[in-house]
């Protein structure tokens, strides 16, 4: 293989690292995974998660790297001045050297986003944009007259690599309010005193610059090597999965994602609408999933606990295993309580009842996108580690009524290789 023949897709996780380099033809050449050295909320530890990764490739793969492209966790947001960098010092409670993470609703900016937005999914508590307030009115007693920016996980680290912090994929900003129709900020987002902050957008596939040269040493990677703008985790798994016009595709990671191509765009509380590849790309994402499951069980419980579950008699327990208070989709609901109790005696009748309360929210996931305009989802392709369980798919297969496809070694980072590939230098 010659040099730029090979393209690298980087996955920004809700639990960790993943990268995955693939041929010209998409074909995967190699894949390395990681937790994050620091905590999500914690930019540093993206970056120096990343180089870390990247080192672990071969080298005389890393040689041939010709383009890029990152997957983040959509609604991940930090504050950081125009050369990236990151302030200091808490504010009313707001670590602003730390990003708000996206599952973090902030309900006492509802109304103003609201205001703002006038609708859309920027309108929610649990949008970017009132995650953007908070941060805004906490800098505003660092330094007011700071040029500060608002940028998205896989934006800000996309920054880093061109060394120009300006720009912001399409699919990452939507939550903050860019109408993908209109192609601008939606309501009179754009009008605020703190517009300047917002990034200026860019389609998913744009080919935006190369590494610069600290870059590019600090990952090892060669210093043309372009950069390419990806897309959020989920859109990722979903270019990676290739799914079909009446298929549905449900990421099972620390939380549940559901997503499915649609003729034309919908749009609701809590729902995404995405363009990916030139078609229009659904869904929404739950506060609910697998993270709740490693609260109470190891991975290794977890594998003998499922194999003592029949997926064809139901537990009786009716639960709702958020990670934590509020929702974001099927229902946009900020101060939803999770339903963890009774708790049986029974570790194993638990966590089937756990299994049991989040197929429950995926089948009422589905429902809600049909309701707004979606078409009918006839077989649903599952991504993730829960995608490893065959319990699990054997009572979500029962609950939703339609074929139940388990590819767990599909990757968001696979996805974003792929889609990085697209811009690597023809034959």
């Amino acid at each position: 293989m010659a040099q730029g023949t090979l393209a690298l897709g980087v996955d920004l996780g809700s639990s960790g690292l993943r990268l995955a380099l693939v041929n010209r033809e998409g074909s995967v050449v190699a894949e390395v995974g990681s937790d994050y050295p620091a905590p999500l909320v914690q930019p540093q530890g993206w970056r120096n998660g990343l180089a870390t990764l990247c080192h672990e490739l071969p080298a005389d793969l890393r040689g041939r790297v010709g383009a890029l492209a990152l997957a983040g966790t959509s609604g991940t947001l930090l504050l950081c001045r125009g050369d990236g960098s990151l302030p200091a010092g808490i504010q009313r409670g707001v670590n602003l050297a730390e990003a708000l993470p996206y599952h973090l609703a902030c309900p006492e900016q509802a109304r103003a986003a609201a205001a703002i937005a006038a609708g859309g999914a920027a309108s929610s508590a649990s949008g970017s944009l009132a995650r953007a307030l908070r941060l805004l009115e906490a800098a505003q007693e660092l330094a007011p007259a700071e040029p500060w920016l608002l940028r998205h996980q896989a934006d800000w680290l996309m920054g880093w690599l061109l060394g120009d912090w300006r720009w912001g994929e399409e699919g990452n900003n939507l939550r903050l309010g860019w109408d993908l129709q209109g192609r601008s900020w939606a309501g009179e987002i754009a009008a605020q005193p703190w517009s300047s902050a917002l990034p200026a957008i860019r389609a998913s596939g744009e080919v935006l610059g190369q590494l610069t040269a600290t870059a590019a040493a600090a990952l090892d990677l060669p210093p043309g090597c372009r950069v390419v703008a990806g897309s959020t985790d989920a859109n990722a798994a979903v270019l990676a999965a290739e799914p079909g016009d009446h298929d549905g595709v449900t990421v099972l990671g620390t939380t549940l994602v559901l997503k499915q191509w649609c003729a034309e765009p919908i749009g609701g509380p809590g729902v995404s609408c995405h363009r990916v590849a030139g078609r229009w790309l659904v869904g929404g994402a739950s506060n609910a999933g697998g993270g709740v499951l490693r609260r109470f069980f190891s991975d290794r419980q977890l594998a003998e606990l499922s194999s003592q579950i029949d997926p064809a008699a139901d537990s009786g327990l009716l639960l709702r295993p958020l990670n934590g208070r509020g929702e974001r989709f099927p229902v946009d609901d900020p101060d939803l309580e999770p339903v963890l109790e009774p708790r049986p005696v029974s570790d194993g009748l638990f966590l089937q009842g756990l299994l049991e309360g989040l197929a429950e929210i995926e089948r009422a996931g589905w429902a809600r996108l049909r309701q707004l305009g979606a078409p009918a989802v006839q077989r649903v392709i599952s991504l993730g580690g829960g995608a490893r369980n065959p319990q699990w798919r054997a009572i979500r297969q029962r609950r939703l009524g339609c074929a139940v496809l388990n590819r767990p070694r599909l990757s968001a980072a696979l996805g974003m290789a792929r889609l990085a590939a697209t811009s690597l230098p023809k034959r």
